[in-house]
């Protein structure tokens, strides 16, 4: 395929070398203590510690999602490149016929790509004095049937024995940046005391808050610079510079491709799911982003962290 003609998607080595020069730069470090004090071994790519509280073996892959795997570098790289650079996101069958891999290999990697796209450590609160950031919740999916409820948290029936609205469906809080990032959480209920927690925990309390005319907010709005809300209900979608547009848009973006291209998603797996579809909304070109730079973004997220078959999620 014409965008694997680059060196590192063809071999093993090239591969190699692109990701030590990616997470290590010019300095190997030992991934078990920090030190840059190591030696290369007679094996190619492997390293052991020269400290004597260490000495352990090491190689670019040691700590990361790639840790202990069979499959070659260079068709690690490709799966990255292809998850990043596809908008809507690519299915596991699609990964395996595009890079020549089996099923389970596919979506073992596809996983794998995307807790290393999961957003990790401490981030600073949201917008700021100025900024504006929208709120919105909304349901994705059925939960299984053995969780489902029959009333609403304030106690009361759902409308139409729960066939329609936000009942019985897996709720999802996404805050968005105007102009900026997003940060979406799967939450097992998304009631004014959880939406709440999420939004003051990661908003910058002189922000500008746009929400619709949901109660959900009435309360925790009050923490804020402003709290300017939209009647969806009575078909305003815009007043001055007061919409949740943006959010709006990432929900059509990341519904649009749940449905079309991935089309099933346990619950166990949706915030996962989430992380990938914050990550390349993060990285998209409008912020300054090109295709290979967000594939390469991705593969620094993957140092770090572990993602192994006895994790149920």
């Amino acid at each position: 395929m014409s965008q694997f003609n680059a060196a590192h998607f063809q071999t093993v080595e090239a591969a190699r070398e692109y990701l030590e020069a990616l997470r290590w730069g010019g300095e190997r470090v030992c991934p078990h203590c920090g030190s840059l004090n190591s030696f290369a071994t007679k094996k190619a790519g492997i390293y052991r510690c020269r400290e004597k509280e260490c000495r352990k073996d090491f190689s670019v892959t040691t700590k990361s999602v790639m840790e202990s795997s069979h499959i070659k570098l260079h068709i690690w790289l490709q799966a990255f490149y292809l998850m990043a650079s596809s908008k809507k996101g690519v299915s596991s069958h699609q990964l395996h016929r595009a890079i020549g891999v089996t099923y389970k290999t596919a979506w073992f990697l596809s996983h794998r790509i995307r807790e290393a796209m999961r957003a990790g450590g401490l981030v600073a609160p949201m917008g700021g004095e100025g900024s504006i950031v929208e709120a919105d919740e909304t349901y994705f999916g059925n939960v299984p049937e053995s969780k489902r409820r029959t009333k609403t948290t304030s106690g009361r029936p759902f409308t139409k024995s729960g066939r329609t609205g936000p009942s019985n469906k897996r709720a999802i809080v996404s805050l968005v940046e105007r102009g900026g990032n997003v940060r979406s959480f799967h939450v097992a209920v998304a009631d004014a005391s959880t939406v709440a927690g999420i939004v003051t925990a990661n908003i910058h309390h002189e922000t500008r808050l746009h929400t619709d005319e949901s109660r959900l907010y009435t309360k925790v709005g009050a923490h804020f610079a402003t709290h300017e809300t939209i009647n969806h209900s009575h078909k305003e979608y815009a007043r001055g510079d007061v919409t949740t547009n943006s959010v709006e848009g990432y929900f059509s973006i990341f519904k649009r491709g749940m449905k079309g291209v991935y089309q099933h998603c346990a619950e166990k797996h949706l915030h996962r799911y989430l992380s990938e579809y914050d990550f390349r909304y993060n990285h998209r070109v409008k912020l300054g982003y090109n295709d290979g730079e967000r594939a390469d973004l991705a593969i620094k997220g993957a140092a770090g962290k572990r993602l192994t078959y006895r994790q149920s999620h």
